[in-house]
């Protein structure tokens, strides 16, 4: 037991050192960074996490802890070979050159390092504290403070940032919000939109999934614990296929990303005001996926060398339904096309009566599907004596207001300048914005199966009904409560935030603009009238604590706080109260 205590303060002195080593590589861009002897360094380092990996996967050769030390030992072992044969490309040149072209390849391994190292602390963590909830809340916080703190680095901004701002920045990027008190496009680095990219990530499918991902990749199975801490997330109601799931969201995720990213460079090709197309593709594939809405171009998606760019708007809006959908609905409809293929080619198979789109995936898509047509024909009339003018064609005019009823949705991508639009289309985005996307997704807002409970349990009481029916299928009592409950709070917490904002900012702010900026921090969906750079320093910190309530889920955190086991074995008389 001490010799494993002992190797594992060795392995936080090592991880420590590959932090520093990280920081001061990517944090601080001078030509002292660049030295031989650094690179010296990287690759004395790298030689040294080797031979303790091989010796702690000698020690834990009968143990669980070996698969972790082993691939630990093959990045290692893959990005010196890479490192070696970078060099002899490069022999011809002299030593100092040399150490130059490997310093990315080990840069690269040893993020790869600390990353999975990062993912072995959370699953520790798991273990300390048994709260899912608080869990759950912690890891976006821990994961927005960490995003500030490396947007300081002076290498990620051009000319530097106040902690204010990346704290913004980072919340926004964490809460997938979009709301941007600073340029992204001129005010950040590479460096500085690769840390926005990585948190739009880790935030949009959530560190736990990543964390139960390499969890199932190491060991196969996770613990009771982690189960428990990462069902809630993913919506799964048992714990038996809680990490096949979060392998599946994982893989998918990434693999549809990779897709779109593809599709947007074959798009904007040909586009030669955009730089690096690579980096483009990728940022704004994984930004609307995670329904995001950053962009790396300095008006957004209004910028006029893609404003017209109807295909590219087309794979975004694709993208941004995918990403709103969650991968409920997506893996559910895959079951549905596998089993009809099989019975399709096999006719020995006998179908089992049993329906395989669920009711939730029913209710999502008949509501999504709803909203979406309903946005466009309603955006279409309103503007088309408005922004559309623009557009001079029919499919651009319909392409544009397609893209009006998508955004709004979670995603916070702009194609039209909202400052120009007319107060009924400002108005009915609004609406959407509130809506948001659908359950265990990328987006926000109160959900569209909130929305359509509600709904039907409106039309359920007028007609005299107690309970809701709806495709053969009876609602939980629990389910309404709930629903109404996230309506409830959604509209004190925006009231709330519109309130203060009003008071601690100029007397002449309209109401308009300050009601749409709070409904967009709390659906995270990042939509503003040019509100949020003019913000205060008091009504900035408003909006970040708005975007986090908003992205968590405050019932849910009320839930994990306040929850109690129910062994109420009395029951109260009942007595009505007067509602009309």
């Amino acid at each position: 037991m001490k010799g494993e205590s002992l190797l594992n303060y060795l392995y936080r002195f090592f991880d420590i050192i590959v932090l520093f080593f990280i920081v001061f590589d990517f944090g601080y861009d001078f030509a002292e960074n660049f030295t031989s002897a650094h690179v010296g360094g990287l690759i004395v380092l790298s030689f040294f996490l080797l031979l303790f990996n091989a010796f702690k996967l000698f020690v834990y050769r009968l143990k669980k802890g070996k698969k972790i030390a082993l691939v630990n030992m093959i990045i290692i072992s893959v990005l010196l070979a890479i490192s070696f044969i970078v060099a002899l490309v490069h022999i011809k040149h002299d030593f100092h050159h040399i150490l130059q072209k490997i310093k990315p390849v080990l840069e690269s391994g040893l993020i790869l390092y600390f990353l999975l190292r990062l993912f072995v602390l959370v699953r520790h963590i798991y273990d300390v504290y048994f709260n899912p909830a608080i869990v759950f809340v912690g890891s976006f916080l821990i994961l927005a403070l960490a995003g500030a703190f490396l947007l300081l680095l002076p290498s990620a901004t051009t000319n530097g940032i106040s902690f204010t701002n990346a704290l913004f920045t980072a919340t926004s990027s964490v809460c997938v919000t979009g709301l941007a008190v600073v340029d992204t496009s001129t005010d950040f680095t590479v460096m500085g939109q690769s840390i926005i990219l990585t948190l739009i990530q880790l935030g949009g499918i959530g560190i736990l999934t990543f964390t139960s991902f390499f969890a199932f990749f190491f060991r196969g199975s996770s613990s009771f614990k982690e189960g428990l801490n990462t069902k809630d997330f993913l919506a799964q109601e048992g714990l038996k296929d809680v990490f096949r799931v979060a392998l599946n969201v994982v893989v998918f995720t990434l693999g549809v990303e990779i897709i779109g990213a593809l599709f947007i460079y074959f798009s904007i090709n040909t586009n030669a005001t955009i730089g690096n197309k690579f980096f483009f593709s990728l940022f704004h594939s994984i930004s609307a996926f995670c329904n995001a809405g950053f962009s790396i171009v300095p008006s957004g998606l209004f910028d006029q060398s893609i404003r017209f760019n109807y295909s590219f708007q087309w794979i975004i809006m694709v993208l941004i339904v995918f990403g709103g959908l969650g991968h409920h609905i997506i893996f559910n409809f895959y079951k549905y096309l596998k089993t009809y293929v099989l019975e399709l080619f096999n006719k020995k198979i006998i179908h089992k009566r049993v329906p395989i789109i669920t009711l939730n995936s029913k209710i999502v898509i008949y509501t999504t599907a709803v909203l979406l047509f309903v946005g466009w024909i309603f955006l279409f009339i309103s503007e088309y004596n408005n922004t559309l003018l623009e557009h001079t064609t029919a499919f651009g005019k319909i392409t544009n207001a397609a893209f009006n009823s998508v955004t709004p949705r979670t995603a916070g991508f702009n194609v039209v300048d909202y400052t120009q639009m007319t107060v009924p289309s400002l108005l009915f985005i609004i609406f959407l914005m509130w809506i948001g996307a659908s359950p265990a997704s990328t987006g926000g807002g109160i959900k569209t199966s909130t929305f359509a409970l509600a709904t039907l349990n409106i039309f359920a009481i007028a007609r005299g009904k107690s309970r809701i029916e709806v495709f053969g299928r009876r609602f939980s009592a629990e389910s309404t409560s709930r629903a109404f409950a996230i309506l409830c709070i959604s509209l004190i917490i925006i009231g709330i935030a519109i309130m203060a904002l009003l008071i601690l900012e100029p007397k002449d702010t309209p109401l308009l603009t300050v009601v749409f900026e709070c409904f967009s921090a709390y659906s995270t969906v990042g939509l503003s009238l040019n509100f949020t750079p003019t913000l205060t320093e008091a009504s900035k910190y408003v909006i970040i604590a708005v975007m986090f309530i908003g992205r968590i889920g405050m019932l849910n955190l009320m839930i994990g706080l306040l929850r109690q086991v129910n062994h109420q074995f009395y029951e109260y008389p009942k007595e009505n109260i007067l509602i009309n």
